[in-house]
C-alpha cells in the first residue's frame, strides 16, 4: 500500500489556474491507478480525473474535461493534476487516491488540499 500526501491548493480567482500535485511513499506506484477527487461543501465526493497505471488512459468528470489534465511521473512517484480556467463551482477539498490496477476499491487516500475558487 502507497501513502499519499496532496500539495498546491489554495485560493484562486475564476478563470485562474491551480496545479495539484501528490506524492506517493511506499512500493510499487507504477502498479497503481492514481485518481483525484474533490468534495464541495455539503455534497457528495466527486471522482474528477483517472490516470491508469498500464498505458496510462486517462478519464474525466464530464464538468472538467478540457480544463483539467492529469499526469504522472513514475520515476518520482507524482501524479499532477493541471486546472485550468477554473471555476466556482470547482471549489472543495481535492484528495488523491490510489487503487491496484484491475480492483474496483480505492485503498490509499491522502488528507486532502483545499481548493477556493472566487468569483
Amino acid at each position: 500500500q502507497v501513502q499519499l500526501e496532496e500539495s498546491g491548493g489554495g485560493l484562486v480567482q475564476a478563470g485562474g489556474s491551480l496545479r495539484l500535485s501528490c506524492t506517493a511513499s511506499g512500493r510499487g506506484f507504477s502498479t497503481y491507478d492514481m485518481a483525484w477527487f474533490r468534495q464541495a461543501p455539503g455534497k457528495e465526493r466527486e471522482r474528477v480525473a483517472v490516470i491508469s497505471a498500464i498505458i496510462s488512459p486517462t478519464y474525466y468528470t464530464d464538468s472538467v474535461k478540457g480544463r483539467f489534465t492529469i499526469s504522472r511521473d513514475n520515476a518520482k512517484n507524482t501524479v499532477h493534476l493541471q486546472m485550468n480556467r477554473l471555476k466556482p463551482e470547482d471549489t472543495g477539498v481535492y484528495y488523491c487516491a490510489a487503487k491496484k490496477s484491475r480492483t474496483s476499491m480505492y485503498e490509499s487516500w491522502g488528507q486532502g488540499t483545499q481548493v477556493t475558487v472566487s468569483s
